[in-house]
């Protein structure tokens, strides 16, 4: 609830200061005096409209399930607007933006007007049967919440199912293109150390020819053989280093030319293209080790790629079985909601006869699975839906819908209302009252009221008035309610029976 509202130069009014209590505050007075202006004001700390005031700050109490992971709160929390060149936001001290005070408050203070028509959305009518509902059946507080649980796996899976469908084009052009990967390599069969072996054949079959030209030269060296050996047999010397020597070279040259006669079987043109194979995986893939390694990285990545036809064949499988199980689902939540929407229809229907209107019956229509189910909701009276009720009938059900749905509930924040009673007759303007009346025992209502039917049942009844361009706001006592009520029914100068009937109004709450 709102405890203390205090703002400073907003337009006609210089400063205002005032204590608020639960239940009913009614706002009066001539028109033009600035009720409209002050509540706004007061809406525009909690992310409403536009701020107009140099400064307003409002005390509430923290609402029971406010929690915030960005902000500390106290359990009275100061909201605050200061305006100079822009506007500014803080609670509780610390600086908000517009857009998250508005998100942080709009679940606990609510502005309705009589030119708003807001309340009758599927959403909002599914909520009221629901909280009934859960407030009362725990059978069905289960079967929703393994519902909801059930459809948002659904949900992510259906999302999974998309993806993979969305990129089933892209996944046949990754396939194609890694088979001609792995084919390419494949057709090379690159070995480790294959391509120095092959640089050591090209570079031995460039040279294979002078080093033939240069053996038949130095073969003339085995015709001094035994005339050497024989000056060191008649010097008396050892031999054995130089018989070793000739013999090594003797094995050399042997070598050599099984080498020759092996290198003149190679086919060049082979070797040639066979190097340049591997320089061109080697160039693509920095080693014949990294491209063999590569390959089976492709490889696996394929099987991955085959996988997902696989995984789409379940999904879809799944996501069939499941629909199944949460269309069932579905349609208990719907036959819960439908039970309980003809027995809310009763008491609605004495609220709405309080207010002169006829019966009222929810009509429910069967769509795709969502995460409330599978049910939308409209009203009929009379043959006419919501959108074809006219103002006056569309607040008046709107009040009677929220008064039913007051069943269990202690404290539901603050409802602010903006002559939510005009332009009705007596008769109508009493049960209006009445409703609004039983509305402020949970919640904290503000409502701005020509009707003394409603003021007669405030709480707290404020007086906003103006004089000489000044606007100010008074807290009136029994005396000043008697006058201002008076003032309502009879004008400016009421005379001694609006007076009366004041009185008598005011005996009666």
């Amino acid at each position: 609830m709102i405890n203390r509202v205090y703002l400073k130069n907003l337009i006609s009014f210089s400063e205002v200061e005032i204590e608020l209590k639960k239940g009913l505050v009614v706002l009066s007075g001539p028109s033009g005096a600035g009720k409209s202006l002050f509540m706004n004001s007061i809406l525009s700390t909690f992310g409403y409209g536009t701020a107009e005031a140099t400064l307003c700050e409002v005390l509430v109490t923290k609402p029971k399930n406010m929690h915030s992971e960005v902000f500390e709160l106290e359990d009275e929390i100061t909201l605050k607007t200061i305006k100079k060149e822009k506007v500014r936001y803080s609670i509780d001290g610390q600086n908000v933006s517009k857009k998250v005070l508005n998100g942080m408050f709009s679940p606990f203070v609510q502005f309705l007007s009589v030119r708003d028509k807001s309340g009758f959305e599927s959403t909002d009518l599914l909520k009221l049967i629901d909280n009934e509902l859960l407030a009362k059946d725990k059978g069905f507080k289960k079967l929703l919440k393994e519902y909801q649980k059930r459809y948002a796996h659904y949900k992510a899976k259906l999302t999974q199912l998309e993806k993979i469908k969305a990129d089933e084009a892209k996944i046949l052009e990754l396939i194609e293109f890694t088979e001609f990967e792995i084919e390419k390599i494949e057709s090379v069969k690159p070995v480790i150390g294959e391509d120095i072996e092959l640089l050591k054949v090209k570079h031995q079959l460039s040279r294979i020819d002078k080093i033939n030209d240069a053996i038949e030269n130095a073969n003339g060296i085995f015709t001094f053989e035994e005339s050497v050996t024989e000056v060191y047999r008649l010097l008396d010397k050892d031999d054995a280093i130089f018989s070793e020597m000739m013999n090594q070279l003797r094995a050399d040259f042997e070598d050599i030319e099984s080498l020759s006669e092996e290198l003149a079987e190679v086919d060049i043109e082979a070797v040639l293209d066979r190097l340049e194979k591997i320089s061109s995986l080697k160039n693509r893939y920095g080693s014949i080790e990294e491209a063999i390694e590569y390959v089976e990285i492709k490889k696996r990545e394929l099987a991955g790629y085959e996988n997902i036809e696989q995984d789409k064949s379940m999904l879809i499988s799944f996501l069939n079985m499941e629909f199944s199980e949460l269309s069932t689902l579905a349609g208990q939540i719907s036959f819960a909601r439908k039970e309980k929407a003809l027995m809310l229809e009763k008491p609605l229907k004495k609220y709405l006869a309080e207010l002169k209107l006829p019966a009222l019956e929810f009509v429910f229509n069967s769509k795709g699975l969502e995460n409330s189910g599978q049910d939308s909701v409209d009203v009929n009276m009379n043959g006419s839906t919501a959108n074809k009720l006219s103002g006056g009938e569309f607040n008046r059900v709107r009040l009677a819908l929220m008064v039913v749905a007051l069943s269990g509930v202690k404290e539901s924040g603050v409802l602010i209302l903006d002559e939510i009673d005009a332009n009705v007759s007596g008769d109508e303007s009493i049960a209006i009252a009445n409703m609004i009346a039983k509305l402020s025992e949970v919640y904290q209502i503000f409502a701005i009221s020509h009707q003394a039917h409603l003021a007669s049942k405030a709480k707290q009844h404020l007086l906003v008035s103006k004089s000489k361009n000044e606007s100010k706001v008074t807290l009136l006592d029994r005396k000043g309610q008697i006058s201002e009520i008076a003032r309502i029914i009879g004008g400016e100068k009421p005379n001694a029976e609006a007076i009366s009937f004041s009185e008598k109004l005011l005996s009666l709450t």
